[in-house]
């Protein structure tokens, strides 16, 4: 649990070791994310800009570990890899908070202020076509993340040294099983139906690492998107790994807080193979299915599976262990996209069988 801002070491700090001089008029609270991570405005005087963010640590001492599961992570981890990550992303000239100070010692890092608007919240009312510019552009970006880092030297980058390997994806699928199923139901799944379901998972998670790996954002999706006027800023990618180049594409379009008009989804597709391609050699295009607009979109289908039933699972479990509730009532959307692909491709209708009878949703 992280202590409480010591205000007199916040306006030191301002006063002394940051790029600017600065005063301390205010602070306040801001909503967290579902990590062990705090966050609070602080309002400044005699300032180049009239506020900071403060993102504090849970533990300044435990910067090295990751709050996502893993695989790989070979390298020596010596800095914080949301300043390692966020590096790697400014040489892709991705919009990320700039870093005036990491105080280090005090797990407190002072970051740009991107404001109170996600892009969740910025389409909330918006007709049709703002709401498609608004996406479109969260498309644009991703396509320069991914090709950006396709092109850069990625040998200092922590994210290049973790993966979605089956293990990992199993373990998120076992996750939903355990958190999404067992723990919500108060009781196991029968032992033929979960022997089934999770050979269904592997075949699932062979699909998805049969892929060409990128650069992969793991949390890319609306509320990980801060709209300010024109500018589009990216936050919450400590946890970077490599993966299907559909991951991020399902963070983002089969999102948990926003669902999509499915001819949008269509379109922002192909807007993204269209993006891609024309960054990448024919080889490279024909390798990830971005010539292929039917295999690429079952691909996308099949990882927006995997995705949502990790997210399903990982709402319950944040309820039940970290005893905040929030994230309940995102669940029955976030299933009803599983429901719907399950149906869609025949090959699942087994796994979809198996599956129903353990998931109010769909009975």
């Amino acid at each position: 649990m992280s202590s409480p801002l010591n205000t007199d070491h916040i306006r030191e700090t301002l006063k002394t070791r940051l790029p600017f001089c600065a005063d301390l008029k205010s602070y306040e609270s801001l909503p967290g994310d579902a990590s062990n991570r705090r966050y609070y405005r602080l309002v400044l005087t005699q300032a180049p800009m009239p506020s900071l963010i403060v993102m504090q640590l849970a533990d300044p001492e435990g910067f090295k570990a990751s709050e996502e599961a893993v695989s790989g992570g070979k390298q020596k981890i010596t800095e914080l890899p949301f300043l390692n990550v966020l590096r790697f992303l400014q040489s892709c000239s991705i919009t990320v908070p700039t870093v005036h100070y990491f105080d280090e010692a005090a797990g407190l890092l002072y970051l740009e202020d991107f404001g109170d608007v996600t892009l969740s919240e910025a389409v909330i009312g918006a007709d049709q076509a703002e709401r498609e510019q608004r996406y479109a552009q969260a498309i644009d970006t991703l396509v320069k993340m991914h090709v950006g880092a396709m092109s850069r030297d990625s040998s200092t980058c922590f994210a290049f040294g973790r993966a979605f390997d089956e293990p990992l994806l199993m373990w998120e699928f076992e996750h939903f099983l355990e958190y999404g199923v067992e723990v919500r139901r108060g009781k196991p799944m029968s032992v033929d139906d979960r022997f089934t379901v999770q050979k269904a998972f592997q075949r699932i998670a062979k699909l998805m690492t049969d892929q060409p790996p990128v650069f992969t954002h793991r949390d890319y999706h609306s509320r990980n998107l801060m709209v300010s006027g024109e500018r589009l800023g990216v936050i919450d990618f400590q946890d970077a790994l490599l993966g299907p180049a559909t991951y991020d594409l399902a963070s983002l379009l089969r999102d948990s807080y926003v669902a999509l008009d499915e001819a949008m989804v269509d379109r922002l597709l192909s807007r993204y193979r269209e993006g891609m391609c024309a960054g990448l050699d024919r080889d490279t295009q024909k390798a990830m299915s971005f010539d292929a607009p039917v295999e690429f979109r079952r691909l996308f289908d099949f990882t927006s599976i995997q995705r949502n039933l990790k997210a399903a699972g990982r709402f319950v479990y944040i309820d039940r262990v970290k005893q905040n509730p929030k994230f309940l009532a995102d669940i029955p959307r976030t299933l009803r996209y599983v429901q719907d692909n399950l149906r869609k491709y025949p090959e699942l209708h087994e796994l979809f069988a198996h599956l129903s009878p353990y998931v109010p949703e769909w009975q």
